[in-house]
């Protein structure tokens, strides 16, 4: 019988003064399918990091057998296994690089993130076979930073394909993706699953992986219980159309308004030219295949991109268009904002009640001190929406799921009057996103008006009122 691939044995994980694993013991064999589900917080991207061999454990024993033979270094493990997931989009995305896809595929070979040799005729063949496997031929000179979120995700998968790996960590790895692209890239993993290939899936969407026989692992507070099925706990209740609808009545003055908007990302055009306009009143649903152009209309509305030469972007309601201005009036929660706040921690004493609170000042990684009617709305919206145990959190020890519900909250904390969600609802349990939602139609009721981009069906919030579909970014 064939070694396994890793094996945990009572291993306790500690960071940032936290516990994020506590006696944890888990085999992983050769070809096998393990799936991690759990709340948000569970340990579950710490559980794929371990792994890895990114992190390490504090007490307990961790070993491979990657080559046949036992041993406690995790070296050839950095080396060939790599986290698909959020961590990985960060890097590139937080330095001011132009890295081609075709580059981060072959550092990937290597175990690296930046390439620093000449790639190897072996190298350049893999290179070819991942990219006609992962479907990234057209995308190989793109500077990675210019894709979308769900082509971000194919080009990871292809890195982490790329030393042939006899592992493959994937982290809530159909986040961002379109339905179609759901479905073409499960088969990439049925495909390399069926060459035994061993697969590790943390997920809080277990119905959208590919079947594959998997074997299930619940972790909830730091702690793995195998066998345990996955149950979908607080199934979201979307609130009825009728709820939704802007008790406002239209005004002369719109919200938005688009004039021949083009957005160029290193060359590339991701947008436009697009005439648009948003009135009082409406309520939209923003569609399109992965790298359409759905994100950057968002930034682009919200002031963080800006129009070529020749176009214009207006935005009547608010009374001086400037940065500040526009991040306390226009909430958004997207991959990019998650990143940026990610990096703003860093090295930072925050806690979570220092982000939720610093929505006031319209302000990333520094904020002035609440007032004291600032504080209680933030108490409010925290009992509100179950986020109590992550106030006096450091936010730097928040897991992606938990950072995510703090950043939904902070984009509805000042009721603002746009509110941008882009694939908001990804890497939130199921509880929280059921709480998150049922906020809305009082959001709504206030003043606040909804533009929603979402792949899936049931991201898709009932009573927006307008739809808006676009195709190589223009509109479809």
């Amino acid at each position: 019988m064939a070694l396994p691939l890793v094996q945990l044995e009572h291993v306790n994980v500690v960071a940032g003064g936290q516990t994020l694993l506590r006696g944890v013991s888990l085999t992983v064999r050769p070809g096998e399918a393990l799936r991690l589900t759990g709340p948000n917080g569970g340990g579950k991207t710490t559980l794929l990091r371990l792994l890895a061999g990114e992190v390490a454990p504090v007490g307990g024993t961790r070993r491979y057998a990657l080559g046949g033979e036992w041993q406690p270094s995790a070296v050839q493990a950095r080396r060939t296994l790599s986290v698909v997931g959020p961590d990985a989009e960060a890097f590139y995305l937080t330095r001011d690089w132009e890295v081609a896809v075709r580059d981060v595929l072959l550092a990937g070979a290597e175990g690296e993130h930046l390439r620093l040799w000449e790639a190897t005729r072996e190298q350049l063949a893999r290179l070819e076979e991942v990219a006609a496997l992962t479907g990234l031929e057209p995308l190989l000179e793109r500077d990675f930073r210019t894709l979308s979120h769900g082509q971000r995700r194919r080009a990871l998968l292809a890195r982490a394909l790329m030393p042939q790996p006899a592992l493959l960590l994937l982290d809530e790895f159909t986040d961002g993706l379109s339905e179609a692209a759901r479905a073409e890239l499960g088969e990439v993993l049925r495909e390399v699953h069926a060459s035994g290939v061993a697969l590790v899936l943390a997920t809080h969407r277990p119905e959208e992986v590919p079947e594959v026989g998997w074997r299930t692992v619940w972790v909830e507070g730091g702690g793995v219980v195998e066998g345990r099925e996955w149950r979908e706990e607080g199934k979201e209740q979307k609130p009825s159309a009728r709820t939704f609808f802007s008790p406002l009545h239209p005004s002369p003055s719109p919200l938005i308004q688009l004039h021949h908007a083009q957005v160029f990302r290193n060359g590339h055009r991701a947008l436009g030219p697009l005439n648009w306009t948003w009135e009082t009143g409406q309520h939209w649903l923003v569609t399109g295949e992965n790298g359409s152009g759905k994100s950057t209309l968002l930034r682009l509305i919200a002031g963080e991109l800006h129009p070529a030469l020749g176009g214009e972007v207006r935005r009547p309601f608010l009374t001086r268009d400037v940065l500040s201005e526009r991040r306390r009036h226009i909430g958004l929660v997207s991959a990019e904002v998650g990143i940026r706040q990610r990096v703003s921690l860093s090295g930072r004493e925050w806690t979570g009640r220092d982000v939720l609170a610093s929505a006031f000042a319209g302000t990333e990684g520094f904020a002035e001190a609440p007032t004291p009617e600032q504080a209680r709305a933030v108490d409010m919206l925290a009992e509100r929406l179950d986020l109590q145990d992550l106030l006096p959190r450091p936010a730097e020890t928040l897991s992606q799921g938990q950072l995510r519900r703090l950043l939904l909250a902070r984009a509805a904390l000042p009721r603002p009057r746009l509110l941008l969600l882009d694939e908001g609802l990804d890497f939130v349990d199921a509880r929280s996103r059921a709480l998150f939602l049922s906020l809305l139609p009082e959001l709504v009721a206030g003043g606040t008006h909804l533009l929603v981009v979402a792949h899936r069906e049931a991201d898709a919030l009932p009573g927006l009122t307008h739809h808006l579909h676009l195709d190589g970014g223009r509109r479809a």
